[in-house]
Protein backbone atom coordinates (compact mmCIF):
# COMPACT_ATOMS: atom_id res chain seq x y z
CA UNK A 1 0.00 0.00 0.00
CA UNK A 2 1.28 3.70 -0.69
CA UNK A 3 2.11 5.55 1.96
CA UNK A 4 -0.12 8.89 2.40
CA UNK A 5 1.60 12.32 1.96
CA UNK A 6 0.64 13.87 5.35
CA UNK A 7 0.10 17.69 5.60
CA UNK A 8 0.22 19.53 9.13
CA UNK A 9 -3.01 22.13 9.80
CA UNK A 10 -3.41 24.24 12.22
CA UNK A 11 -6.43 26.74 10.33
CA UNK A 12 -4.42 29.26 9.76
CA UNK A 13 -4.06 30.56 5.88
CA UNK A 14 -0.75 29.53 5.28
CA UNK A 15 -1.63 25.80 6.87
CA UNK A 16 -4.59 26.17 4.08
CA UNK A 17 -1.82 26.86 1.50
CA UNK A 18 -0.41 23.61 2.48
CA UNK A 19 -3.25 21.87 1.97
CA UNK A 20 -3.57 23.51 -1.69
CA UNK A 21 0.16 22.11 -2.59
CA UNK A 22 -0.17 18.75 -0.79
CA UNK A 23 -3.21 17.94 -2.76
CA UNK A 24 -1.08 18.59 -5.79
CA UNK A 25 1.81 16.75 -4.74
CA UNK A 26 -0.43 14.20 -3.90
CA UNK A 27 -2.36 13.82 -6.75
CA UNK A 28 1.40 14.09 -8.70
CA UNK A 29 2.23 10.68 -6.37
CA UNK A 30 -0.70 8.99 -6.72
CA UNK A 31 -1.12 8.02 -3.18
CA UNK A 32 -3.60 9.55 -0.41
CA UNK A 33 -3.64 12.66 1.35
CA UNK A 34 -3.56 12.89 4.91
CA UNK A 35 -4.47 15.69 6.81
CA UNK A 36 -3.73 16.26 10.25
CA UNK A 37 -4.49 18.77 13.19
CA UNK A 38 -2.96 18.40 16.25
CA UNK A 39 -3.26 20.99 19.05
CA UNK A 40 -3.32 21.07 23.50
CA UNK A 41 -6.51 23.86 23.35
CA UNK A 42 -9.27 20.67 23.59
CA UNK A 43 -7.17 19.03 26.32
CA UNK A 44 -6.29 21.75 28.29
CA UNK A 45 -8.58 24.55 27.42
CA UNK A 46 -11.52 23.67 25.93
CA UNK A 47 -15.04 25.25 24.36
CA UNK A 48 -16.75 23.98 27.23
CA UNK A 49 -14.46 26.07 29.47
CA UNK A 50 -14.70 28.92 27.20
CA UNK A 51 -18.56 28.71 27.20
CA UNK A 52 -18.69 28.51 31.22
CA UNK A 53 -16.90 31.74 31.29
CA UNK A 54 -18.97 33.06 28.63
CA UNK A 55 -16.93 33.80 26.64
CA UNK A 56 -17.04 32.44 22.26
CA UNK A 57 -13.81 29.88 21.90
CA UNK A 58 -10.84 31.73 20.85
CA UNK A 59 -10.44 28.94 18.20
CA UNK A 60 -12.29 26.98 16.02
CA UNK A 61 -13.36 23.38 16.84
CA UNK A 62 -11.02 20.44 15.65
CA UNK A 63 -13.64 19.22 13.33
CA UNK A 64 -14.39 22.74 11.48
CA UNK A 65 -10.37 23.15 10.60
CA UNK A 66 -10.00 19.64 9.23
CA UNK A 67 -13.38 19.78 7.64
CA UNK A 68 -12.40 22.98 5.57
CA UNK A 69 -8.88 21.60 5.02
CA UNK A 70 -10.63 18.36 3.53
CA UNK A 71 -12.96 20.57 1.24
CA UNK A 72 -10.45 22.64 0.08
CA UNK A 73 -8.34 19.73 -0.97
CA UNK A 74 -11.51 18.01 -2.70
CA UNK A 75 -12.20 21.62 -4.45
CA UNK A 76 -8.89 21.05 -6.02
CA UNK A 77 -9.08 17.06 -6.56
CA UNK A 78 -12.18 15.51 -6.68
CA UNK A 79 -10.89 11.81 -6.96
CA UNK A 80 -8.18 12.36 -3.90
CA UNK A 81 -8.68 10.41 -1.30
CA UNK A 82 -8.52 12.38 2.02
CA UNK A 83 -8.86 11.37 5.53
CA UNK A 84 -8.60 13.58 8.49
CA UNK A 85 -7.30 13.06 11.65
CA UNK A 86 -7.56 15.66 15.07
CA UNK A 87 -5.00 14.52 17.47
CA UNK A 88 -4.36 16.72 21.31
CA UNK A 89 -1.07 17.36 21.57
CA UNK A 90 2.08 19.31 20.92
CA UNK A 91 2.01 19.35 16.78
CA UNK A 92 5.85 18.64 16.71
CA UNK A 93 5.48 15.48 18.79
CA UNK A 94 2.36 14.40 16.82
CA UNK A 95 3.64 15.26 13.07
CA UNK A 96 7.02 13.43 13.86
CA UNK A 97 5.22 10.46 14.70
CA UNK A 98 2.94 10.70 11.44
CA UNK A 99 6.10 10.86 9.22
CA UNK A 100 6.68 7.08 10.18
CA UNK A 101 3.99 5.87 7.75
CA UNK A 102 4.33 9.10 5.73
CA UNK A 103 5.72 9.22 1.78
CA UNK A 104 6.26 12.86 2.76
CA UNK A 105 5.24 15.48 5.38
CA UNK A 106 4.32 18.79 4.51
CA UNK A 107 3.81 22.35 6.81
CA UNK A 108 3.42 25.25 6.22
CA UNK A 109 6.48 27.70 7.26
CA UNK A 110 4.42 29.73 10.03
CA UNK A 111 0.89 29.37 11.64
CA UNK A 112 -1.62 31.03 13.84
CA UNK A 113 1.28 31.99 16.47
CA UNK A 114 3.36 33.89 13.73
CA UNK A 115 3.80 37.31 13.54
CA UNK A 116 4.81 36.95 9.87
CA UNK A 117 5.31 34.27 7.53
CA UNK A 118 8.77 35.04 6.32
CA UNK A 119 10.02 33.98 9.36
CA UNK A 120 10.26 30.20 9.99
CA UNK A 121 8.03 28.61 13.28
CA UNK A 122 9.44 26.20 15.85
CA UNK A 123 7.28 24.10 14.98
CA UNK A 124 8.46 23.59 11.25
CA UNK A 125 11.70 23.34 12.58
CA UNK A 126 11.24 21.12 15.12
CA UNK A 127 9.47 18.75 12.69
CA UNK A 128 11.66 19.14 9.63
CA UNK A 129 14.67 18.25 12.18
CA UNK A 130 13.42 15.08 13.68
CA UNK A 131 11.02 13.21 11.29
CA UNK A 132 11.62 10.16 9.63
CA UNK A 133 10.45 10.68 6.15
CA UNK A 134 11.23 14.03 3.56
CA UNK A 135 9.50 17.15 4.73
CA UNK A 136 8.47 20.10 2.79
CA UNK A 137 8.12 23.27 4.23
CA UNK A 138 6.50 26.08 2.12
CA UNK A 139 8.53 29.04 1.98
CA UNK A 140 8.43 32.05 0.14
CA UNK A 141 5.88 32.97 -3.05
CA UNK A 142 5.11 29.11 -4.49
CA UNK A 143 1.88 30.20 -5.75
CA UNK A 144 -0.39 27.52 -4.17
CA UNK A 145 0.69 24.89 -6.37
CA UNK A 146 2.79 22.26 -7.38
CA UNK A 147 1.49 22.17 -10.95
CA UNK A 148 1.67 23.43 -13.66
CA UNK A 149 5.39 24.08 -12.56
CA UNK A 150 6.05 28.15 -11.95
CA UNK A 151 9.61 28.31 -12.62
CA UNK A 152 9.71 25.00 -14.37
CA UNK A 153 13.05 23.85 -12.61
CA UNK A 154 13.74 21.49 -9.43
CA UNK A 155 17.45 22.70 -7.55
CA UNK A 156 19.16 19.83 -5.62
CA UNK A 157 22.06 20.85 -2.84
CA UNK A 158 25.10 17.90 -3.72
CA UNK A 159 27.09 17.75 0.03
CA UNK A 160 30.70 16.62 -0.07
CA UNK A 161 29.89 12.88 1.08
CA UNK A 162 27.81 12.49 -1.95
CA UNK A 163 27.52 8.79 -2.05
CA UNK A 164 24.06 7.30 -2.48
CA UNK A 165 22.41 10.39 -1.35
CA UNK A 166 18.82 10.22 -0.60
CA UNK A 167 18.23 14.04 -1.08
CA UNK A 168 19.62 13.18 -4.88
CA UNK A 169 17.26 10.51 -5.28
CA UNK A 170 14.60 12.47 -3.86
CA UNK A 171 15.21 14.46 -6.89
CA UNK A 172 15.51 12.45 -9.30
CA UNK A 173 11.72 11.51 -8.45
CA UNK A 174 10.69 15.32 -8.13
CA UNK A 175 11.79 16.53 -11.20
CA UNK A 176 10.35 13.30 -13.02
CA UNK A 177 6.91 13.68 -11.45
CA UNK A 178 6.73 17.11 -12.73
CA UNK A 179 8.65 17.23 -16.01
CA UNK A 180 10.85 19.76 -15.17
CA UNK A 181 15.01 19.65 -15.07
CA UNK A 182 16.81 19.26 -12.21
CA UNK A 183 20.11 21.28 -11.31
CA UNK A 184 22.33 19.71 -9.01
CA UNK A 185 24.73 22.44 -7.27
CA UNK A 186 27.58 21.92 -5.93
CA UNK A 187 28.85 25.45 -3.39
CA UNK A 188 32.93 25.74 -3.05
CA UNK A 189 34.74 27.97 -1.74
CA UNK A 190 39.04 28.35 -1.52
CA UNK A 191 40.28 29.15 2.06
CA UNK A 192 42.29 32.16 2.35
CA UNK A 193 45.30 30.86 3.46
CA UNK A 194 45.68 29.04 0.46
CA UNK A 195 45.68 31.84 -1.83
CA UNK A 196 49.27 33.29 -3.48
CA UNK A 197 51.12 36.47 -4.55
CA UNK A 198 52.54 35.05 -7.12
CA UNK A 199 50.53 36.48 -10.27
CA UNK A 200 51.47 32.67 -12.11
CA UNK A 201 49.82 31.06 -8.92
CA UNK A 202 47.08 32.97 -7.91
CA UNK A 203 44.00 30.38 -9.98
CA UNK A 204 46.25 27.59 -8.51
CA UNK A 205 44.58 26.91 -5.30
CA UNK A 206 40.96 28.09 -6.14
CA UNK A 207 41.02 25.58 -9.55
CA UNK A 208 41.98 22.75 -7.45
CA UNK A 209 38.65 23.45 -5.21
CA UNK A 210 36.57 24.10 -7.87
CA UNK A 211 38.05 20.60 -9.64
CA UNK A 212 37.16 19.11 -6.67
CA UNK A 213 33.65 20.45 -6.86
CA UNK A 214 33.21 19.09 -9.76
CA UNK A 215 34.40 15.57 -9.33
CA UNK A 216 32.37 15.38 -6.04
CA UNK A 217 29.53 16.33 -8.40
CA UNK A 218 29.97 13.72 -10.78
CA UNK A 219 30.44 11.29 -8.37
CA UNK A 220 26.94 12.30 -6.69
CA UNK A 221 24.70 12.12 -10.21
CA UNK A 222 27.17 8.96 -11.63
CA UNK A 223 23.43 7.03 -11.63
CA UNK A 224 21.04 10.12 -12.62
CA UNK A 225 18.23 8.63 -14.68
CA UNK A 226 18.20 8.79 -18.39
CA UNK A 227 14.60 10.26 -18.67
CA UNK A 228 15.54 13.10 -15.82
CA UNK A 229 17.35 16.26 -17.74
CA UNK A 230 20.12 17.47 -15.96
CA UNK A 231 22.16 20.44 -15.37
CA UNK A 232 25.39 20.30 -12.92
CA UNK A 233 26.56 23.54 -11.92
CA UNK A 234 29.72 24.23 -9.59
CA UNK A 235 29.44 27.97 -7.43
CA UNK A 236 32.35 29.32 -5.63
CA UNK A 237 30.57 30.58 -2.66
CA UNK A 238 28.83 29.79 0.97
CA UNK A 239 26.97 26.87 -0.12
CA UNK A 240 23.74 28.61 2.13
CA UNK A 241 24.32 31.92 0.19
CA UNK A 242 24.42 29.61 -3.35
CA UNK A 243 21.15 28.02 -2.31
CA UNK A 244 19.16 31.08 -1.72
CA UNK A 245 20.08 32.86 -4.55
CA UNK A 246 19.05 29.46 -6.79
CA UNK A 247 16.28 29.23 -5.22
CA UNK A 248 14.32 32.27 -6.73
CA UNK A 249 14.38 30.86 -9.98
CA UNK A 250 13.23 27.37 -8.59
CA UNK A 251 9.88 25.24 -7.82
CA UNK A 252 11.74 23.35 -4.63
CA UNK A 253 14.77 23.11 -3.26
CA UNK A 254 16.05 19.78 -1.80
CA UNK A 255 18.51 19.39 0.42
CA UNK A 256 19.69 16.68 2.85
CA UNK A 257 19.99 16.32 6.42
CA UNK A 258 22.01 13.60 8.41
CA UNK A 259 19.97 11.25 11.49
CA UNK A 260 22.34 10.68 14.40
CA UNK A 261 21.27 7.66 16.61
CA UNK A 262 20.77 8.83 19.82
CA UNK A 263 21.27 12.32 19.00
CA UNK A 264 18.32 14.34 21.38
CA UNK A 265 19.02 17.73 19.82
CA UNK A 266 18.12 19.87 16.21
CA UNK A 267 19.59 17.52 13.57
CA UNK A 268 19.94 19.88 10.70
CA UNK A 269 23.35 21.07 9.68
CA UNK A 270 24.08 24.99 8.39
CA UNK A 271 23.07 24.61 5.04
CA UNK A 272 19.72 22.92 5.80
CA UNK A 273 19.13 25.45 8.33
CA UNK A 274 19.93 28.40 6.39
CA UNK A 275 17.79 27.21 3.52
CA UNK A 276 14.58 27.15 5.45
CA UNK A 277 15.32 30.43 7.13
CA UNK A 278 15.69 32.42 3.96
CA UNK A 279 14.86 30.35 0.31
CA UNK A 280 12.28 31.98 -1.91
CA UNK A 281 10.68 28.32 -2.53
CA UNK A 282 9.75 25.39 -0.88
CA UNK A 283 12.43 23.22 0.87
CA UNK A 284 12.22 19.55 0.75
CA UNK A 285 14.71 18.43 3.72
CA UNK A 286 15.17 14.90 3.19
CA UNK A 287 16.58 12.42 5.92
CA UNK A 288 20.20 11.08 5.23
CA UNK A 289 21.29 8.32 7.90
CA UNK A 290 24.93 9.27 9.03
Amino acid sequence: MDLPLVVGVDGSEPSLRAVDWASDEAELRGVPLQVVYACLWERYEGAALARDLGKPSAQPLPQEITGAAVRRAHARHPDLKVTADAVFEEPEYALVRESRNASALVVGSRGRSGLAEALLGSVSLTVTAHAHCPVVVLRGSHDNQVTPPVHGRVVVAVGENAEDSAAVRFAYEEARRRGVPLEAVRAWRCPSHETTDHPLLADTPARLHERHAEETLTEALRDAPPDVELHRRTVEGHARRVLVDASYDADLLIVGAKRRTGHLGLQLGRVAHGALHHSACPVAVVPQPA
